[in-house]
């Protein structure tokens, strides 16, 4: 019997949710099993990157990879598998767009670090020290990885084939992928494995839109009840479901929770929260520009809502990032 190919799933900087989403296709988990060897899979099995690295390069035949890319360690095991893979799936929003770690681009490195480890409420350490890629300590040398300025989206550090997106993947989109990969059925590399449709066109609350939409009063989810069979921007609460491509299955629509962009524009738009903005930006009515501007202020986080997963890919990382990697 011939050798199953080769199966790599890594997690770099994520919550980890991506991993267990593939637990969460259920028994078909035996299935991906059954068709591939899995070679490494940190989360749930034993296997080290020296591994990895005694592979002939292009010897694994499907690498997913979820998480950005915040430190060097992140880079180095990111550019590893792309040596070592035929193809390389950027597996969640996270490494697909940078996802919601991708907002810390909005603060510097040292910006961070102070918050983090001296001056959050919580936290106890009265000698003021900060991580520090090299150490020495009882004259050993002790390291860390290199806590990067940015977060970067892994294809903005590495090659990438295919890009499933999601917070995490739903599991329809994940078998979808697994027999595509299976039976050779893939469509031109750098394709997103989901609709190229909005996901207002698959929402049944669309077609409770009036003929003419406007938004006379921004309103917080929490702050109302929301009638589930309306349309949320008709009653005045942020969805970014026209600039959000489809492919989630609805599942916070659903819970009646407004879609907050978890799988990333749709095709040929490169800033979805600009393109989004724009189109916002329309709809408030206002006959004065204090009536206008009351509106405006009911936004009171506009990166959270419209650039809440793809802040490291979108135009504004470009305004900060001065790094060779984009």
């Amino acid at each position: 019997m011939a050798d199953k190919p080769k199966m790599a799933v890594c997690w770099l900087g994520g919550c980890g949710g991506c991993d267990e989403a593939l637990v969460d296709i259920n028994e078909d988990i035996l299935v991906l099993a059954a068709a591939f060897d899995v070679i490494l899979w940190p989360v749930a099995l034993d296997y080290k990157y020296h591994h990895v690295e005694s592979l002939e390069d292009g010897e694994i035949a499907l690498t997913l990879i979820n998480g950005s890319v915040r430190n060097s360690e992140h880079e180095e095991v990111g550019r590893l598998l792309r040596k070592k893979s035929k193809l390389v799936v950027a597996f969640g929003a996270c490494a697909c767009f940078g996802g919601t770690p991708g907002m810390a681009n909005l603060r510097g490195k040292e910006d961070i670090f102070q918050w983090v480890y001296r001056d959050a409420p919580t936290v106890v350490n009265p000698n003021r020290n900060i991580p520090e890629p090299i150490t020495i300590a009882h004259g050993n040398q002790l390291t860390l990885p290199e806590f990067y300025e940015q977060v970067y989206p892994l294809g903005h550090v590495i090659d990438v084939d295919y890009y499933l997106p999601g917070c995490p993947p739903p599991p329809d989109r994940i078998r979808s992928m697994g027999r595509r990969v299976m039976s050779g059925d893939l469509p031109p590399k750098g394709a997103t494995l989901a609709p190229t449709r909005a996901l207002c066109d698959r929402c049944e609350r669309n077609q409770t839109k009036p003929d003419r939409l406007t938004i006379e009063d921004v309103k917080r989810i929490h702050e109302v009840e929301a009638d589930p069979g309306k349309c949320f921007l008709a009653q005045g609460v942020v969805c970014m479901g026209p600039a959000t491509r489809a492919g989630c299955g609805e599942s916070c629509i659903n819970i009646n929770i407004p879609c907050r962009g978890c799988f990333g524009p749709v095709g040929g738009v490169d800033d979805m929260g600009a393109k989004y903005l724009s189109a916002f930006a329309s709809l408030i009515k206002g006959k004065t520009e204090e009536e206008r501007k009351k509106a405006i202020d009911g936004l009171e986080d506009p990166v959270g809502y419209f650039y809440r997963f793809t802040t490291a890919s979108s135009l504004l990382r470009k305004k900060r990032d001065t790094s060779t990697k984009a």
